[in-house]
């Protein structure tokens, strides 16, 4: 069976065709950058390789190309829409509607729908993308591969905050977790080249979202994301982690409207707001060029993260390995360095040659007397989204 799977990021599609269950890639690709006029579509299959910049508005804009480009009589992999059996789609925030994967139904769109303003950069993509897939292959399928799932097991103590409780038993609001895809993927095949099945992991996804996620025995015990995607790390245009008083002080002393503080700290802060970049290769290619804004945004994401190591290790009670992934995490040689520093109390030390190989494979990347291992693991959210679909739609 033929299965698309879209994961919308906040500024990218990444997409693949699957042949399932043999996991034969039929094509993939990426568009980046979407909402920028240099916007970037990459399209691979076996035959063909494409590349194009172009203007990319939104998401839709970005889903309507590739659908042209499946069918396309010269470089298309897909003769008609009824090829596909089934879309599975990423969606960032399933609040307490969803546990697990879910046939999409009108029903489930509400419910995505209205989770959107938790998850503002995310699930009105990944609302787009559903939409857009069931005019392109009405035929199909759709299903739902939800973020929040893999942190259902995070307990109590951890993902309820110090408000009253009502709130939490009347409006659910509490910690819920995200990129719990790419933190399940991650962790499993770091657990499976440890050869043990009782590890204590922390896994870091630095793309233009970050998160980190403390993992024990396979288990999610804690993450640096919460309500929302907006929390914990630095990211490309989100400010993490900041005092909610912040938020009053920008109201009532700088009359800003609410609307435009969630803009700000959405849409505006984070490496866009210290810099005027957020794409993180811009940034290191004008930090090594002299941007002093630049050198301190980079060494002020890289102090964050190292915050969070050091407290995910003492909650784990120990740390068999840290694993780097997604973009950022598998391709910055510089941000991986940054983090490793000074880590020496914790048993982290960096190979820097290792560390400066270029590889798309797992590998290792600690040195020999590091105590912790440390992995760089290429994630592959489309691939479990895929299996996900497919074991939905088989049952």
């Amino acid at each position: 069976m033929q299965i698309l799977v879209l994961n919308s990021g906040s500024s990218s599609i990444k997409f693949q065709l699957f042949n399932m269950p043999q996991e034969t890639i039929m094509c993939s690709g990426i568009i980046e950058r979407i909402g920028f006029s240099d916007a970037n579509f990459i399209y691979k299959s076996d035959h063909h390789t494409i590349e194009v910049e172009t203007g990319m508005i939104s998401h839709k804009t970005g889903l309507k190309l590739l659908a042209k480009q499946l069918l396309d009589k010269q470089t298309g992999v897909i003769k008609s829409p009824e090829d596909i059996i089934a879309v599975g789609h990423r969606v960032v925030h399933g609040g307490n509607y969803f546990s697990s994967t879910t046939l999409i139904t009108e029903d489930a769109k509400e419910k995505i729908r209205a989770l959107s303003s938790l998850a503002p950069l995310h699930n009105p993509p990944n609302l787009d993308g559903i939409q857009v897939a069931e005019e392109i292959f009405p035929k199909a399928k759709q299903v739902a591969i939800f973020d929040t799932a893999f942190h259902q097991t995070i307990p109590e103590h951890a993902y309820k905050y110090a408000i009253p409780n009502e709130l939490l038993t009347e409006h659910n609001i509490r910690l819920y977790g995200f990129h719990g895809t790419s933190h399940k993927y991650v962790s499993e095949k770091a657990t499976a080249f440890l050869g043990k099945e009782k590890s204590k992991i922390i896994t870091l996804h630095l793309g233009n979202g970050c998160s980190m996620t403390a993992i024990k025995n396979g288990k999610s015990i804690d993450h640096s994301m919460g309500f929302s995607p907006a929390s914990g790390l630095i990211m490309g245009t989100r400010s993490g982690d900041i005092d909610p008083s912040v938020i009053f002080y920008l109201k009532d002393k700088l009359n800003y409207k609410l609307k435009d503080i969630n803009v700000l700290l959405q849409k505006e802060s984070g490496m866009l707001g210290l810099t005027g970049f957020s794409d993180l290769r811009d940034i290191q290619y004008h930090a090594e060029k002299g941007n002093k804004n630049c050198q301190l945004a980079l060494e002020m994401n890289a102090y964050r993260i190292k915050k969070y190591l050091g407290s995910y290790a003492a909650i784990l009670n120990g740390l068999d390995a840290i694993i780097f992934t997604a973009g950022i995490g598998e391709n910055s040689v510089l941000i991986r360095e940054l983090i490793c520093k000074d880590l020496d109390f914790l048993g982290i030390h960096l190979d820097s040659e290792k560390n400066a190989a270029n590889s798309k494979e797992l590998r290792a990347i600690h040195s020999k007397d590091s105590k912790v291992k440390i992995l760089v693991i290429p994630t592959n959210e489309e691939l479990e989204i895929a299996k996900q679909a497919m074991q939905l739609i088989k049952n």
